[in-house]
């Protein structure tokens, strides 16, 4: 890392062009291209995926995406100008590409696509081929065409999938805030406008190079819609904090007597090692759900990923540069009364005294801290996996007025029916389809059955199913059962029919349960290879076990507080929601890779200069003290930069967005507030000397690695390590 940063102070000019060249040149690239998103929740294995199988080779008519134009006349939707309109308008959408056909409701007198009262209706636009293959002017194309219809006394709105993929998010205030809110704290940390623009502008080159990144990536690999917000969210505030952590080294090396460019060699080869420790586990963690096998996870890890190794690299790049050409100056341009650096017998600074009082009651601040902690976990023992529906769309959206439009006209089941795809046992035979509309009729939870439709062969049928509760519900769920496990098997053994249950409900549903199967391997694989390395780190059996108990009860207690919020509805009107739901299935995965990542970060940052202490003197209570009064201030700050970062997010209308700001956020403050200040303490406190046992024959296996400079390295005289001002 000494290498690095010398290259990097020696041609710092170069190294500044570089990022230059590449954030105009990466950039314009992406500009060029756009973006490609796509929503991928193939899963060959699912019963849900068997279904849109068979349809797509025997039913391809069946077998696309669909979208409801629905549209509601107080006169009625019968009376001749808004019948002549609408049929203008489906006849338009018709002759769009990839359009393969559109059912409208006035087609052969058919009353069933328009409610009872006569003045709501519907027509179902079905595509050749699934959301995630269509070109995206095709689609906007059939929403221009749907709402230019609209007018006086005629309201038309669409839902759907593909409507769904192309809805613009607001996501742009939410980063201003979130940058807004990080500039602030900065300025209150350092006092300087210099210093506070340095870290900012080190995230906003990353995240410019990394969003260009993910922006080419959407044409290479299938890219969720949400896959930018939130690789910028993650982005701003890991690349903050990382370049936080740098300037407050080199800073410190200044207060020191260092020259301007040993300072900046000296905090590369410190904070930049923490750096690129904690970065690396983030991407890894991230990584790691590629190994899970499930498409949809993919893009958005390569995005986030991608993200974080921007900023991470910057840090240890760019930033030096730019620190070497501010030197001194670092300082310059100061805001009164902010930032003062305090200086003075360690001991009395506030952080000392703080982890002193801790330590002095150790046993009372662990039964405190972890109480709250696995009173705030209660509420995961709720928690139900899904995916919400448009009814958890902003209450402006057109998907959000089309589902309430088709519930106050239909009913709620009518926003995702169940889809029962059938393949014959003879040419003609539907005796299967009949006899399961029939059964399903009958079944309690059902509003409705289509009638069966066959394919030009006759050798496949298809019915839908409108439950009487919305996609989202748990009743659904239920009836989802109760179709394949109890109503269909005996339909297939008596009639040699085999039956697949499909539509956008049972995708969701058979996702859920794909990824709630692999989670557990995935969070044992993380945890056993993160405390592997943090063993090899610290040299200690326990602090890698103590570490891995606290970031799973950070993750466990985040969880519990957005599913008392977003499932329960506890608050949820303060961040914009109006109303409950499941909690997205695809949640907990990446939830628990991020936090987890960015809880190794401040484990390293603080346990890394307890172990320095602790190698210096050997007294284990003296290192835990000194450890956190050193660390403390830097890592609040770094903390309250990515809490109000990742709680801006709550501020935009994705409900997704949301999910992710909200538990980011309130397990980063867990994690820095409750865990850092008050258990590890308290824990470290109570194993004394233990906390830093390890068995020889451990010692022998486990290769060395080195957070901190290894022991002889080249050390500046009268340079002292010190990670953060003692205030």
């Amino acid at each position: 890392m000494r290498s690095l940063g010398n290259w990097c102070t020696t041609h710092r000019w170069t190294v500044i062009l570089s990022w230059v060249v590449a954030l105009v040149a990466i950039g314009f690239l992406a500009g060029s291209a756009g973006t490609s998103f796509s929503n991928n929740f193939e899963l060959p294995s699912s019963d849900s995926e068997r279904a849109l199988t068979l349809l797509e080779k025997r039913f391809p008519a069946r077998s696309g995406a669909e979208e409801q134009v629905v549209f509601r006349a107080p006169g009625g939707v019968r009376t001749p100008a808004v019948r002549r309109r609408m049929q203008r308008s489906f006849a338009e959408i018709s002759r769009v590409p990839e359009v393969s056909g559109v059912s409208s409701p006035y087609r052969d007198g058919d009353s069933a696509a328009i409610s009872p009262d006569g003045r709501i209706a519907y027509a179902t636009v079905t595509f050749a081929d699934q959301t995630n293959k269509l070109e995206k002017a095709n689609i906007e194309k059939t929403i221009d065409v749907a709402q230019g219809a609209a007018g006086p006394g005629l309201q038309v709105e669409l839902g759907g999938q593909p409507v769904e993929q192309v809805r613009q998010e607001e996501g742009d205030v939410s980063f201003l805030i979130g940058l807004g809110a990080a500039m602030v704290i900065l300025l209150l940390t350092f006092g300087s406008l210099v210093a506070m623009g340095l870290p900012l502008l080190t995230a906003l080159f990353a995240l410019g190079v990394g969003l260009s990144l993910v922006t080419l990536g959407t044409h290479v690999f299938d890219t969720a819609d949400f896959t930018l917000q939130l690789a910028a969210m993650i982005g701003l505030g890991v690349g903050i904090d990382y370049a936080l952590f740098i300037l407050t080294r080199f800073r410190n090396g200044l207060d020191d007597g260092m020259e301007p460019r040993e300072a900046v060699v000296r905090a590369v080869d410190t904070a930049g090692r923490a750096v690129l420790f904690a970065g690396l586990t983030v991407i890894i963690s991230l990584l790691g759900m590629l190994l899970l096998g499930v498409t949809f996870l993919y893009g958005v890890a390569i995005g986030a990923a991608l993200a974080v190794a921007m900023t991470m690299i910057a840090s240890l790049t760019l930033l030096p540069a730019l620190l070497a050409l501010a030197g001194r100056r670092v300082d310059r341009l100061r805001v009164p009364g902010l930032g003062k650096r305090k200086g003075g017998n360690l001991e009395q600074s506030r952080w000392y005294r703080w982890s002193h009082e801790i330590q002095r009651r150790p046993v009372t601040a662990l039964l405190l801290s972890g109480g709250l902690l696995l009173v705030l976990c209660i509420p995961t023992l709720s928690l139900r996996l899904g995916s919400s529906d448009a009814g958890s769309d902003p209450a402006g959206s057109t998907t959000r007025k089309a589902y309430d439009l088709l519930a106050d006209g239909f009913g709620p089941g009518f926003n995702g029916p169940l889809e029962l795809a059938a393949a014959l046992p003879r040419k003609g035979d539907a005796s299967a389809l009949v006899a399961l509309r029939r059964q399903a009729e009958g079944t309690p939870g059902v509003v409705a059955v289509s009638p069966p439709v066959l394919n030009p062969a006759k050798n496949t049928g298809l019915i839908q199913v409108y439950p009487a509760s919305s996609p989202q519900s748990e009743e659904t769920t239920e009836l989802l059962h109760t179709l394949r496990n109890d109503l269909i098997p005996p339909i297939e053994e008596s009639s040699g029919a085999t039956v697949y249950v499909g539509g956008t409900t049972a995708i969701f549903e058979d996702f859920g349960n794909a990824l709630a199967e692999k989670l557990p391997l995935f969070i044992g694989v993380v945890v056993l290879l993160s405390a592997l390395l943090l063993m090899a780190v610290f040299r200690s059996v326990l602090v890698p076990l103590k570490a891995m108990l606290m970031n799973l009860l950070s993750i466990g207690a985040a969880f519990g507080v957005v599913v008392a919020v977003f499932q329960w509805g506890w608050l949820g009107s303060a961040i914009g929601l109006d109303g409950t739901g499941p909690i997205e299935s695809f949640l907990p995965v990446f939830l628990f890779a991020i936090v987890f990542g960015l809880s190794m970060d401040y484990e390293v940052f603080l346990m890394s200069r307890i172990h320095e202490e602790w190698e210096t003197n050997h007294d284990a209570s003296r290192a835990v003290t000194r450890g956190l009064a050193l660390t403390g201030r830097v890592i609040t700050a770094a903390a309250a930069i990515m809490v109000t970062v990742f709680a801006s997010f709550m501020l935009g209308e994705d409900r997704i967005i949301k999910l992710f700001g909200l538990g980011l956020s309130v397990a980063v403050l867990i994690d820095a507030v409750v865990i850092r200040t008050i258990l590890v303490p308290a824990i470290m406190q109570l194993f004394d000397k233990r906390a830093w046992w390890l068995p020889a024959w451990l010692g022998r296996i486990l290769p060395r690695l080195h957070v901190e400079p290894a022991e002889g390295d080249p050390t500046p005289t009268g340079e002292h390590p010190v990670v953060a001002p003692a205030d």
